[in-house]
């Protein structure tokens, strides 16, 4: 996935501060509020504070906007919104309980159960006329 030059500075923002498992979601396909999702982690609440602080400098140093920031307070789970992009900054526990990446990750592929996929294929044979009685 190519990331444009304001989630590009969002991503490196958070790797300057040793953000951890940073992840990025193309959500153009399922919502028309903003593109991509960037998920990370901070180990602690000084740490996901610093990170937002450090995305929200960096993405402005790019010529980006920052929209709104939620949940500087506690630091367990803050927010950046810079417009196309939404940053999510956790902490492991708060990640965990929450998983985003389900939400905002693309849906699997997976095979037809055999049961099903026979069942198809049977509907899909002519069946043979009975003689009329």
């Amino acid at each position: 996935m190519r990331l444009d030059k304001i989630t590009r500075a969002a991503v490196d923002a958070l790797e300057d501060v040793k953000a951890r498992d940073i992840a990025v979601f193309d959500v153009k396909k399922m919502t028309a509020m903003f593109d991509k999702v960037v998920v990370a982690t901070g180990e602690s609440n000084r740490q996901c504070r610093a990170l937002a602080d450090r995305v929200q400098e960096w993405v402005k140093a790019a010529g980006g906007k920052v929209y709104g920031v939620e949940g500087e307070q506690s630091g367990e789970w803050v927010l950046v919104d810079i417009g196309g992009t939404v940053v999510h900054i956790m902490q492991p526990a708060i990640r965990q309980y929450y998983k985003l990446e389900e939400l905002w990750a693309p849906p699997a592929k997976t095979a037809a159960p055999r049961k099903k996929a026979a069942a198809r294929d049977a509907e899909k044979k002519p069946r043979a006329k009975r003689a009329p009685a």
